[in-house]
């Protein structure tokens, strides 16, 4: 296996963005459209929390993500633009049921349900999920929901380990039935401590390998950023193990300083670099790829299923 050696092939230009990250934001009109729903109906997406290069055009092609529970979240990792620091809301239990409406007004064929972490809930978040895709197929029989959560690591309920916990939050999503189970890895091993504070490697190939110990029919997908120092072995580490829990599906995609207050890019990876990965990923047994400097956890997410 041929590899890729990041001192020759990554090219930094961290005073401003490569050509190969700049691209419009799509249609104007659909943005608004899909705004003005989101608005009306006091819900959040991360594809506007996260400002994501994609979603002018996702939202053209009939899907989005949206955020559950808020949008504060109770950790606060180093790259992420989402809300953090203080408090988070109460829960809104009409969230459901905006969220189905929104669905249905926006006609939406496929939709990604992720959240902030909510270490401060009981269940972690988990019947959060289970309601709300209850509540899209109830408006929506025929929309294909894909979850992307976080690590239900947190809170305590009685005497049970948070093992155990965590186990029983990620069955509580899977009997429900969603078309993927995602849950990003985010960066290779060594950085996670700076970059995903309060989470933890093997804590998260545990969620993907406890989902598949649950119902091995259920796809699962993870992602990684690229641009935080790793190196090229380490990525390639990092899908193996991916493999190795039996993840299904792989995103690749370029880390983007959302401000100052965030993690530096320590460099911008080439597109031919993320071609060779894909490629990499493709010979290791992941069943779909998307890897590219704009790619996202959700972008194209619902290719799997319009192919089959």
């Amino acid at each position: 296996m041929a590899h890729l050696d990041s001192r020759t092939q990554l090219r930094p230009e961290l005073t401003r963005l490569p050509p190969w990250l700049r691209r419009p934001l799509g249609q104007a009109s659909e943005v608004s459209r899909v705004q003005r729903v989101i608005k009306q109906r006091q819900i959040h997406t991360i594809c506007e929390e996260g400002r994501c290069p994609n979603r002018g055009e996702c939202y053209g092609q009939g899907t989005a993500t949206f955020l559950l529970m808020g949008p504060t979240c109770t950790r606060a990792c180093g790259f992420c633009q989402v809300d953090k620091g203080h408090a988070p809301m109460a829960l809104d239990p009409q969230e459901p049921r905006k969220v189905a409406d929104a669905v249905e007004v926006l006609r939406l064929r496929y939709v990604v349900l992720t959240s902030v972490a909510r270490d401060d809930l009981g269940d972690g978040g988990a019947g959060c999920f289970v309601k709300t895709m209850a509540a899209i197929r109830e408006r929506c029989p025929e929309t294909q929901i894909e979850v992307l959560t976080p690590d239900f690591w947190g809170g305590r309920d009685g005497g049970a380990t948070p093992e155990r916990l965590q186990q029983e939050r990620i069955g509580q999503v899977v009997a429900a039935e969603p078309a993927c189970f995602n849950h990003n890895l985010e960066t290779v091993r060594r950085l996670q401590g700076p970059v995903r504070r309060g989470a933890k490697y093997d804590r998260s190939l545990a969620v993907l390998h406890h989902v598949k110990q649950i119902n091995p029919n259920l796809p699962t997908k993870s992602g990684l950023m690229l641009g935080h120092g790793e190196e090229e072995a380490e990525l390639i580490e990092a899908m193996a193990d991916l493999r190795a829990v039996g993840c299904d599906r792989l995103t690749l995609g370029q880390y983007m300083r959302p401000s100052l207050d965030h993690l530096p890019v320590r460099q911008y990876w080439p597109p031919e670099a993320f071609e060779r990965l894909g490629q990499i990923a493709h010979e290791m047994g992941f069943t779909h790829v998307r890897s590219g400097p704009l790619v996202r956890s959700s972008y194209h997410a619902g290719e799997p299923a319009a192919r089959g």
